[in-house]
């Protein structure tokens, strides 16, 4: 079975594993908890502690579990197991690489030094952004653009998209392109362009300077948003614009 852990801190959620584990568990314990923050757009640390007791998962449990990975992956910020059983270690080890988040293995002496890693601040999204009830989303980066502000911006258009299957307007508001903080920013720029373009209505860029023109001429090729880019001092225009 899965129960949660009470009395974490702020933003960590977690569950103990006892016992064998099964697919009613994933949908009664751990999926309220990821699609409550799912639908408030909050990303998560995720603690995950195996029991002494703990015996393993049913075949069903372990379709649900691929299930959630794929459908909230973008919603975990950090992720720690504190666990002995090996088997769950190696595995952890191996998957634990391809996570979009840092993954931590603990012994389960080591629960309190998981929960304090887990609790700990860091540099989170440059983005600052207003939703408004009109569907136009408006965002200012405030520095070169990082993964985490695409996992931010995903957090909050997706839920927005589920309820109402489009959004009527992304604007972009910076006072100049300030590019890519590496090279696995850039794909993951690309990657949110790739899931998100077809449900957004019409993109607006409020950005000076030459090459956002061609990068927003360049895009019109290839997404279905509709494109215009206006100068940084014409930010209302801009969500006019996009509203529609």
């Amino acid at each position: 079975m899965l129960q949660t852990i009470e009395n974490l801190p702020p933003k960590v959620i977690g569950v103990l594993a006892d016992g064998e584990v099964t697919r009613s568990d994933y949908e009664t314990v751990l999926l309220p908890l990821l699609r409550e923050a799912y639908r408030n757009g909050n990303r998560i640390r995720f603690l995950y502690q195996t029991s002494p007791g703990f015996s393993g998962y049913t075949v069903g449990a372990m379709v649900e579990d691929l299930h959630v990975g794929l459908k909230y992956l973008r919603l975990f910020e950090r992720c720690a197991i504190v666990t002995d059983v090996e088997w769950i270690q190696r595995g952890a080890r191996l998957f634990g690489s391809l996570m979009p988040c840092p993954v931590k293995m603990f012994p389960s002496q080591r629960l309190n030094e998981a929960v304090a890693w887990l609790s700990v601040a860091e540099v989170d999204s440059s983005l600052t952004s207003e939703l408004g009830d009109d569907g136009v989303l408006v965002v200012h980066p405030h520095g070169p653009l990082r993964r985490e502000d695409f996992d931010k911006l995903a957090g909050i258009v997706d839920p927005w998209i589920e309820a109402h299957q489009q959004l009527r307007g992304l604007v972009i508001a910076m006072p100049k392109f300030p590019g890519w903080e590496n090279i696995g920013s850039m794909f993951q720029h690309m990657e949110f362009v790739r899931d998100h373009h077809r449900h957004i209505r019409r993109l607006a860029l409020a950005v000076d300077g030459v090459l956002p023109e061609l990068m927003s001429h360049l895009a019109s090729h290839f997404v279905e948003a509709d494109i215009k880019q206006f100068p940084f001092d014409q930010v209302e225009q801009a969500k006019r614009w996009a509203r529609g």
